[in-house]
């Protein structure tokens, strides 16, 4: 069986699908890769990586794809790819499934199987395969490493001759995977940091991290998590109280780090403008959330702003893509166990069981059919 690799064409994806790495553990498996030409330029991976590996360097997206059983790809590729890639073919990317209406049941009318890695339920058996981890702990650690270098002040401590400067304070709001790793990141670089998180269960891994804990708490938020792990949407009462400790408590850091997300949803708008007004000159906000909507109110995606007061607020799209190489390795190992843990070996080829959970989750169209539970007519209707 043909496994296609595509290269992405979004101006903000640096990632690539697959590495020379998980090229051989694939052909170990019996399958022919074929690797679209410059695939992994942007990721630091050259062609004759991916030859040496075993691949098959093809011209284009239509070259690779002629013939391709299964396609490997970070993005959901464009309709003008999408029309290329074979009936029946499984397709293994983030879909984006809730960013555009039209984009499942084009899939099912075009035949093609899809999987949407970012859909993955939180179990433990899925933890190696979880592509939503996976790249929210780097954008966690750029976050950070990218809000040092916009602060015009210094991280740690540091006592001189000349006299003492103090650490920064840095605030994270939502200790998610992303936001944990924030404060791991921004703790070893010297910061006083301190975090909030709706959900009750955040509160002893913030502290656990060497942080301060920062939340309201009521009974509101003792049922602040769904069933899968995700932030669950909070009343107009509940974000009221929060908007009025986050007040008082932005205007004291020199650096907010949001990485607040609701599936499915627009980001909560956590950092309003008076907020932003409060702060001083040169501080820092950084929005991981930007692509959906931003968690601060003056966020622009895809910018860098600085408010009327000199406040620096970066608000990039695909924060892992900052971070390529690293992204790329362990997005590829992600595909990479999803297939192998699928995968028959008496037939050469992947098999995804209707009643597994895991399939369940990820899998929206099958056989020329929309099949997922959130995505079909009736449910949205």
């Amino acid at each position: 069986m043909r496994l296609a690799v595509l290269k992405e064409r979004q101006d903000a994806e640096t990632r690539v699908a697959a590495t020379p790495e998980t090229v051989k553990k694939l052909i170990g498996l019996g399958l022919s890769i074929a690797v679209e030409a410059g695939a992994g330029l942007r990721a630091s991976i050259s062609d004759a990586d991916f030859q040496a590996a075993g691949a098959e360097i093809a011209p284009d997206a239509a070259a690779a794809l002629a013939g391709a059983g299964i396609v490997f790809a970070v993005q959901m590729p464009a309709a003008e790819q999408r029309a290329a890639i074979p009936r029946a073919a499984l397709l293994v990317c983030i879909a984006g499934a809730f960013t555009d209406p039209a984009l499942v049941p084009a899939l099912a009318e075009a035949g093609i199987d899809t999987v949407a890695m970012e859909m993955l339920p939180r179990i433990t058996r899925a933890q190696s395969m979880d592509v939503l981890s996976s790249q929210a702990n780097l954008a966690g650690y750029r976050a950070v490493i990218e809000a040092a270098a916009a602060f015009d002040r210094g991280f740690p401590m540091m006592m001189t001759a000349a006299g003492t400067v103090p650490p920064a304070r840095v605030f994270v709001i939502g200790a998610g995977v992303a936001g944990l790793q924030a404060i791991a990141t921004a703790r070893r670089m010297g910061a006083i940091v301190s975090a909030t998180d709706v959900r009750p269960a955040s509160k002893e891994e913030i502290k656990s991290l060497g942080a301060t804990y920062i939340g309201v708490e009521d009974e509101e938020s003792q049922a602040a998590q769904t069933a899968g792990g995700y932030a669950r949407e909070m009343s107009e009462a509940f974000r009221q109280k929060q908007a009025e400790l986050m007040s008082t408590t932005i205007a004291k850091n020199d650096i907010v780090i949001c990485t607040a997300l609701v599936m499915g949803r627009r980001a909560p708008v956590i950092v309003t403008s008076p907020m932003v007004a409060g702060m001083r000159a040169g501080s820092v906000i950084v929005d991981l959330a930007a692509e959906a909507g931003g968690n601060c109110a003056e966020t622009q995606a895809g910018q860098s702003v600085v408010s009327a007061n000199g406040v620096k607020i970066l608000g990039w799209r695909n924060w892992p893509g900052r971070i390529p190489v690293a992204a790329s390795n362990l997005y590829a190992r992600n595909l990479m166990t999803f297939l192998t843990t699928f995968w028959d070996k008496a037939a050469g080829a992947p098999k995804l069981p209707e009643a597994d959970d895991i399939v369940k989750g990820v899998v929206l169209t099958r056989g020329g059919a929309v099949v997922h539970s959130q995505f079909q007519p009736a449910q949205a209707a």
